[in-house]
Order: C-alpha cells, then sequence, then structure tokens
C-alpha cells in the first residue's frame, strides 16, 4: 500500500504542556503580541457541547483571538488524527491568507508530534477486526495481543508499552489490511528538528505544584457542572462516539451515571487519572527533540513567559509567513 503522508507544519508556533499547566493564558497573551489566531490543539475541543471537562476557552477569550479547530463535531461522531491534522492545514492557510500569525494552543501530545513531522495515515479502521481482537482481549488478555504484535512487528512491539491496547490493535490492524509492519511505514515520520529551529514550548511546573493545579482544576469542572454537562449528551445521543467518551473526566461521569458511583470517588477517580495523563503528556514532550520546556515556577506574570519564548524564537530563521 502506498503511504499517504501529510506534510510537517514546523513553521508555526505552538504553546503545549501538561493538562493544568495554564496553556490557554499564556497562548491568549503570545497570540495578542503576534498577531496570531489560535488553533487548537486538543483532541477533546473539537466536541460540541463538551465544554467543561476540556477546559475550552470561553466566549469572551475567542473574542479577543479567533480560534479555530473548536466545537467540529458532535459527541456521537468519532473524529480521527488525519481529520485533525487536514483540517488544521486548512486553517493554516485561511489564517495566512489573513495575513497572521498561526499559533497551536493545546496538550494533545500525538497530535503534536504528527503536526511537527507529518503522518503516516494508514488505512481506515476495520471495526470487524476491531470487534474480533475485543473479544480475544476479554479471553486472553492484552499481555497476549502484545505477544502476537512482538510476532508479526517486533519493532512496533518494543516501542509499545504492553498495556497500550488502543495502539497495539492499530499496529495489528494495519499489518492485517497491509501485509506490512506499521513501524516500517512510520520510520520517515521518526526524524525530528532540534528545538532551537522551532517555536514550541512547553509549560513546565514542579510535578507537586502540577498535582495541586490539577486537583483544583477537577473541583472546579465538577462545581461549574461537569455531571450536568454529561447527562445532558447521554440523554441527547445515548452514547458518545468511541473516541469522546474515552476522555477523561467524560469517561469517569459516564460511569457514575451508569453503574452507581459515589460522586466523591469519581472525582477521585478523575482526579488521579488526570495526573497519569499529566505524566503521560510530560513523557511525550521530553521525547520530542523540538520542544524546549519553560518553567513557570515562580514567574507570576504570564507576560514574563511570553517575552522568553520570544526571546528563544530569535534563534529561529525568520520566515515569510507563521
Amino acid at each position: 500500500m502506498t503511504i499517504k503522508s501529510t506534510p510537517p507544519a514546523t513553521d508555526c508556533w505552538y504553546v503545549t504542556g501538561p493538562t493544568a499547566s495554564g496553556k490557554t493564558e499564556i497562548g491568549l497573551h503570545l497570540a495578542q503580541r503576534l498577531d496570531a489566531e489560535i488553533i487548537s490543539l486538543d483532541s477533546m475541543a473539537v466536541y460540541q457541547q463538551m465544554d467543561i471537562g476540556t477546559a475550552k476557552p470561553t466566549t469572551q477569550q475567542r473574542q479577543v483571538v479567533p480560534h479555530h479547530l473548536l466545537d467540529v463535531v458532535s459527541a456521537d461522531t468519532d473524529f480521527s488524527l488525519s481529520q485533525y491534522v487536514n483540517e488544521s492545514h486548512l486553517a493554516i492557510d485561511r489564517i495566512r491568507q489573513a495575513g497572521r500569525q498561526v499559533l497551536f494552543v493545546g496538550g494533545t501530545p500525538l497530535y503534536l508530534k504528527s503536526l511537527l513531522r507529518g503522518i503516516y495515515e494508514g488505512p481506515p479502521a476495520d471495526w470487524e477486526f476491531r470487534e474480533q481482537i475485543e473479544k480475544e482481549l476479554e479471553a486472553a488478555g492484552v499481555e497476549s495481543l502484545h505477544q502476537r504484535l512482538a510476532q508479526v512487528d517486533p519493532l512496533a512491539a518494543h516501542r509499545l508499552h504492553p498495556h497500550d491496547k488502543r495502539r497495539i490493535i492499530r499496529a495489528l490492524e494495519v499489518h492485517k489490511i497491509t501485509g506490512q509492519p506499521i513501524s516500517h511505514q512510520q520510520e520517515q515520520f521518526d526524524e525530528g528538528q532540534p528545538a532551537d529551529k522551532c517555536r514550541v514550548f512547553v509549560l513546565g511546573w514542579p510535578r507537586p505544584v502540577l498535582h495541586s493545579r490539577i486537583e483544583k482544576r477537577v473541583e472546579a469542572m465538577f462545581a461549574a457542572g461537569l455531571v450536568e454537562e454529561v447527562q445532558k449528551l447521554l440523554e441527547q445521543y445515548q452514547s458518545l462516539s468511541r473516541t469522546a467518551s474515552q476522555a477523561v473526566g467524560y469517561r469517569e461521569v459516564i460511569e457514575m451515571l451508569q453503574q452507581g458511583t459515589s460522586l466523591e470517588a469519581t472525582i477521585e477517580r478523575v482526579t488521579v487519572r488526570t495526573r497519569q495523563f499529566a505524566r503521560r503528556q510530560e513523557t511525550w514532550f521530553r521525547s520530542l527533540s523540538e520542544c524546549r520546556r519553560i518553567e513557570r515556577a515562580g514567574v507570576n506574570d504570564p507576560m514574563e513567559i511570553v517575552d522568553k519564548m520570544l526571546t528563544l524564537a530569535e534563534s529561529v530563521e525568520p520566515r515569510s509567513a507563521g
């Protein structure tokens, strides 16, 4: 099968970081300094009516700086990585045609890597195959699935955590459809540029501080009506899409509503899973050579952070647009 790929977008600006690191605030300030428009770098903010749990920019913030790729599809619709990347390139073109800079703000690492390095889109999902695999999982467990992958694609098996069910299934699926290991087809997208050639900034906090910020974020989401938001979504759609239903916060509230878990236990579960998600995000960011970490601890004025980003970006060769 011919590799279908999308080009990288390394000449844009990026503000990223783990959940609750303050990306929205810094992104807004930086956008105003750059005369930029913002493209969301968040895999769950594409869903309409999923506002509280995704911490979308407010209406007022969107009026200050135009935002793109928010509220793209309904919550019962799947939205793929390739769709996101394609829509992002269309948004980049529109913003540049208006004579403005392009700034991505958000914390989905796979989206970030795909924009910086391009992607191998691969074949479309084979849902019949996936359902068959899910049945096998119930009987044998994910470890046996990882062993199966090791037989057909040892490199992919080495790279993937033995419990990374979603990516293990995708690797097996690609091998079944194409007859080729996914690791071989992805190799051309593994090379990154040095950080001083890019404008990719990761907001960093000491872990105890980040954990405290996450706790406050989760408490605020529930106080703002996260449970009611999920109830309305379920009343309207009965069930959310495969991707939307796995969003941290939504997944746990759905479990609470369907299984009768206590609110207190649900809040704790969301907090724990959000911390775990933040650790995975930071692992991704460390693995990307394009990223420069900006420490936020001890800096109260967001403009200091913006000034530092602008200074560091002076090392990047000037570009005609974005």
